[in-house]
């Protein structure tokens, strides 16, 4: 019997990532599809919004909402 995964949004996630980033003074951003920023840090970034710097580039959401916690092994992004 295959398991059956909770769709969870690409919008829900990012809230959910943003609201856990928010107690280290972080935020996830989404850079615009062909743009030179999306080049540079990929199509989903996080800044230290305390430092206003860039911490972490090319960030895949699914398994970054894993490893903070938000999206549980039930869930999957759509």
């Amino acid at each position: 019997m295959a398991k059956t995964l909770a769709p969870v949004s690409e919008r829900a996630l990012i809230g959910r990532i943003n609201r856990r980033l928010d107690r280290d003074y972080k935020k996830l951003y989404k850079s615009r599809p062909g743009s030179r920023l999306e080049a540079n840090v990929g199509r989903f970034y996080v800044v230290d919004v305390w430092r206003n710097t860039v911490v972490d580039t090319h960030v895949d959401l699914e398994s970054y909402g894993r490893e903070l916690g938000v999206l549980a092994e039930w869930e999957q992004l759509e």
